[in-house]
């Protein structure tokens, strides 16, 4: 019998050398992930706004392609722009544990805000942009530290909570033509993920 540590027990260095190198390719995937939503809404500009068709048709079957074309276009740059920071920051903060897990995250969101908005959103509507996506990132994010309970998840867990508490308002309805249904389900999505997706502990 060996008296050693664990193989899967990381040293000090090796986990910083691991958080280093998520935080690396977390910045690396959200500038390409919103370089390529202004990529988008430029096309959609110079084409009068044909992409925005490809948008969540509430109620209607074709309307569910939509729920994957959705989140990465714009009803204008002013839209793309109030989306594009907290995005940048909450998906950074997402993203921070590895890109695979992000990517997991990213698509439970995607669909589960996608479905929300299509089940309830009002008929012949359509829907578009990534707020359900920032949404599911701050619950995601909040959700990691209380599932996880790592000392870095819940630090960061906390500040989000702390820094972006104002935007649960956002799932409530209020002004026309701001979807809160998909603020909502973006929420439940992040949580969701962050349950699915939790560290898995050996008793």
């Amino acid at each position: 019998m060996s008296d050693g540590l664990p193989l899967n027990n990381p040293t000090p260095r090796e986990r910083t050398a691991s958080l280093l190198s998520g935080a690396l390719g977390s910045v690396i995937v959200m500038l390409f992930l919103v370089g390529g939503m202004w990529a988008l809404e430029i096309v959609d500009y110079l084409q009068d706004g044909a992409l925005d068709r490809y948008g969540i048709v509430a109620r209607d079957p074709d309307g569910l392609v939509g729920i994957f074309a959705a989140p990465f276009l714009h009803a204008g740059f002013p839209h793309l722009i109030a989306n594009s920071l907290p995005l940048l920051i909450l998906g950074f903060l997402a993203a921070i544990r590895g890109v695979g897990r992000f990517l997991g995250v990213s698509l439970i969101i995607i669909v589960v805000s996608g479905l929300g908005v299509w089940l309830i959103a009002p008929p012949n509507t359509v829907t578009i942009g990534a707020s359900g996506l920032v949404f599911g990132y701050f619950g995601y994010v909040v959700g990691r530290g209380l599932f996880d309970r790592r000392i870095l998840d819940i630090v960061l867990a906390v500040v989000v909570a702390v820094m972006y508490y104002s935007i649960i308002f956002g799932i409530l309805p209020g002004e026309e033509g701001i979807s809160w249904q998909g603020h909502l389900f973006g929420l439940i999505g992040g949580v969701l993920a962050a349950w699915l997706l939790r560290r898995r502990r050996e008793y």
